[in-house]
């Protein structure tokens, strides 16, 4: 620093420290405790893709002669084999730490996630443990544990697309936003489903060691540092329920018969007998969401589908499915999945 901005920081009441001690300081610190909890039933990918990215960025900076940045640890309440859902075993050598000890605790999610929530120890080791803690984590369905803890009320979190609602309706103190690959509040982060914990992961190492080497180790892992898009543009689609109301329930139907029809709101009330006030509002309390955003949902699921399966060209899709014009469709499609179509149909074609 100049000596003027040495000044200005004394000035401010702020400290400010000579480079040679902050690097000194560094070299005595002892590893940060990353905490990878297994369970009966845990995912294993949501365990293996996080460690592998946090053990990259210790052989990388350990081989530059830099201190050894992490001690990763997978631990359970019994140490030993642990039976992931899919029948593959983990072995978690490492008991559950003891609170304070550790920087970045992760919880991963998997089939066994419904008994580890309800399972009263577990739950109040991870509150104990997010009192002192840097970080705390989940991966996909991991934010259940989290959530059963209280970490997360009053947040905005992530989980694995199939688990959302079910996260939002048990717990509305929760804000449940089923579309980024992950996302943290504060000192909670959460990801979507599986693969998504090596996103989560890389963006840690980024916070903690700056982008240069969390791109190397997301190079070797064949990934992009971030990904493009959020996971809507891998969930099946999820439709509202029929509405009990038999006219909005006409009218659902019309708009799944055919999308590219005239389905403004004025057309689809008069089709419907009702004024389209009372259209409009009947159709937000049954169905949850506007008519328009409805009828564009639809019509970006009846594209994702022709995109995957025909060899139609993009304009035609778009004309096909109700949008008009290419950049109506695509402007929907960044909107609804986050990425363009042409981007989408390369991926999933």
């Amino acid at each position: 620093r100049t000596q003027k901005q040495r000044a200005d920081g004394w000035n401010r009441g702020v400290p400010v420290i000579d480079a040679t001690l902050i690097r000194a300081h560094h070299h005595r610190m002892a590893p940060r405790l990353v905490a990878i909890v297994c369970y009966p039933g845990v995912q294993p990918l949501d365990v293996v893709g996080p460690h592998e990215v946090f053990a990259g960025a210790v052989r990388l900076l350990t081989a530059q002669g830099a201190e050894v940045p992490y001690d990763i640890r997978l631990v359970a309440a019994t140490p030993g084999p642990v039976d992931g859902e899919s029948g593959l075993a983990l072995v978690a050598p490492h008991p559950l730490p003891a609170p304070g000890t550790v920087d970045t605790l992760v919880v991963p999610g998997g089939d066994g996630v419904i008994a580890a929530r309800d399972d009263a120890a577990l739950v109040g080791y991870v509150g104990a443990v997010a009192r002192s803690a840097r970080r705390v984590a989940s991966v996909c369905s991991g934010t259940f544990v989290l959530a059963a803890a209280g970490l997360l009320d009053g947040r905005t979190v992530t989980t694995h697309w199939r688990r959302a609602a079910q996260l939002a309706r048990e717990h509305p103190e929760v804000t449940v936003d089923a579309d980024p690959i992950y996302r943290h509040d504060g000192r909670i982060w959460t990801s979507a489903g599986v693969t998504a914990g090596i996103d989560l992961a890389l963006a840690m190492v980024e916070e903690d060691h700056g982008a240069e080497l969390a791109q190397t180790i997301a190079r070797h892992l064949v990934m992009f540092l971030r990904r493009p898009g959020g996971q809507s543009q891998f969930a099946a689609p999820v439709w509202n329920p029929p509405a009990r109301h038999d006219a909005i329930r006409a009218a659902q139907d019309s708009v799944h018969a055919d999308p590219a029809t005239d389905h403004r709101i004025e057309a689809l009330a008069r089709r419907v007998g009702m004024s389209p006030r009372h259209f409009t509002r009947r159709f937000h309390e049954e169905v949850g969401e506007p008519p328009a955003r409805y009828v564009e949902r639809v019509r970006v699921e009846c594209a994702r589908m022709m995109l995957e399966r025909d060899d139609a060209g993009v304009r035609a899709v778009a004309t096909r499915c109700g949008f008009g014009t290419a950049e109506t469709m695509r402007r929907a499609f960044l909107r609804q999945i986050g990425v363009a179509p042409d981007e989408y149909r390369k991926r999933f074609r």
